[in-house]
């Protein structure tokens, strides 16, 4: 076969291994610096749940208020750390009380790495209450990616709004309805 006769073959089986070398690295560079979360997930789509609170009976109060993140980053800002500051002080002086971070992403990304950087957000705020005296049997995790925006917009205000962990908050059976209700928003 004359060299002029292969021409039309060599352009694209090179532009297909370099395709696919360049996406393997891409891949193993990506996985080495966010690893998946320690919960697998059987459908990509779910939610990283931690199994001992329900969505039931979680509830987001005014007294702990939700940190946002950095676009592709779980570090916490100054004005995080000092809300969880606050969050933690209400959750110390209510020690029935559980707490479940629960992260969120922006709608950019894959569904995988979204969960994965969700869980990371939330395993964050979960290890700083820790160091600020929240006991840790009291906290769980969860990230639901880019699952529940609060915003639906493509622009970089809503995906703030969207880049976040909350922490919802689950009472004991003995609290009475009558005070859930009066510290629930």
């Amino acid at each position: 076969m004359d060299r002029r006769e292969l021409r039309p073959f060599i352009i694209p089986v090179i532009f297909a291994v370099a395709i696919s070398v360049s996406g393997c690295a891409h891949r193993q560079i990506r996985n080495a610096q966010n690893p998946p979360p320690k919960a697998a997930v059987a459908d990509s789509t779910a939610a990283v749940v931690s199994p001992d609170l329900n969505e039931a009976s979680l509830h987001i109060i005014a007294e702990v208020t939700a940190v946002h993140f950095d676009y592709d980053s779980a570090h916490l800002g100054p004005e995080a750390r000092a809300t969880l500051v606050q969050n933690a002080d209400w959750l110390k002086s209510h020690a029935d009380v559980r707490v479940q971070a629960a992260g969120h992403c922006d709608g950019r990304g894959t569904v995988e790495y979204n969960l994965a950087l969700g869980q990371r957000r939330a395993q964050t705020v979960k290890d700083y209450y820790k160091a600020l005296g929240v006991a840790e049997g009291r906290m769980t995790t969860i990230s639901y990616g880019k699952e529940k925006p609060l915003c639906q917009e493509s622009n970089e205000d809503c995906w703030q709004k969207n880049r976040r962990v909350e922490s919802l908050v689950a009472f004991p059976e003995t609290v009475s309805q009558q005070t859930k209700g009066a510290i629930s928003r």
